[in-house]
């Protein structure tokens, strides 16, 4: 049983749902990154979610963009968020960690040598946004071999052959997108997507988390009184980008803090 899976195992005999926050390595610098994931965990993060800065995030919107080129400035790469997930598991062996990003850093890196170095990282799972299952069964085996969960995202959209491709093939979770557009957008429908995660569960057999659209706690606690996970990334870019460097690290450990606090509030009601 992988970490993730152990995690969601141990959360379900709580009775209680994973808060699975999101940040871009690097951003606002390569120095506050491992601070920032700790202020996660000490806020109440069941999995972290570490953006792996790429020059062109066509499935993010605007804060997580500028995330990405906050830290592509300050010469954030794919090696270096290895070796800040290293330094981090070097002092934390419970909490999961996701590298989430794009095809072309991976596929620079080299897939198998990728899958190595992740996995003696420290990382549990591995989420590729434009990796579609329909091109990543070989990816998904080479994850699957070293031990970590290839990660797949389902949308509003997904037609009955996605979500059977993606039960197939992913472990884990499964990241449910709860619109349709980019990180951050606005007009999240919660009684749409609460009606529909039942049934997304059921197809795919594994846990589902939610994401995109969340910015409170009133709206993560809604989420996650029918889904296993609220992931929430854009409202905590938007921390970092608005506070002062040395404030930054504190001000995200109480935002995550009240998020967690609104879920476990809702899950007691």
């Amino acid at each position: 049983m992988s970490r993730i899976q152990e995690t969601f195992a141990r959360l379900m005999s709580e009775q209680r749902k994973a808060l699975v926050p999101f940040i871009t390595a690097g951003d606002p610098d390569g120095d506050s990154t491992l601070p920032l994931l700790r202020a996660l965990v000490a806020g109440g993060a069941d999995i972290i979610e570490i953006g792996v800065p790429f020059s062109d995030p066509m499935a993010d919107g605007p804060t997580i963009q500028r995330a990405s080129e906050r830290a592509l400035a300050k010469g954030m790469t794919l090696p270096r968020v290895l070796s800040i997930a290293k330094e981090f598991r070097s002092e934390n062996s419970q909490t999961p960690l996701v590298l989430m990003g794009y095809a072309n850093p991976v596929e620079a890196y080299g897939r198998e040598r990728f899958a190595k170095d992740a996995k003696s990282s420290g990382i549990d799972g591995i989420l590729t946004v434009d990796y579609p299952p329909e091109e990543c069964g070989e990816f998904a085996e080479i994850l699957k071999r070293v031990g970590l969960d290839p990660i797949f995202l389902l949308a509003p959209t997904s037609t009955e052959r996605r979500f059977s491709q993606v039960a197939s093939l992913g472990s884990g979770y499964i990241y449910y997108v709860s619109l349709k557009g980019v990180t951050g957008a606005g007009n999240l429908d919660l009684d749409e997507v609460t009606s529909r995660i039942p049934s997304i569960r059921a197809k795919v057999g594994m846990p589902v988390a939610v994401g995109f659209g969340i910015r409170d706690g009133s709206s993560a606690a809604r989420i996650a009184s029918v889904a296993d996970a609220v992931v929430i990334g854009s409202r905590i870019i938007e921390e970092i980008e608005n506070s002062p460097n040395d404030q930054a690290v504190g001000r995200v450990q109480a935002l995550v803090q009240g998020i967690r606090s609104a879920m476990d509030a809702g899950q007691q009601s």
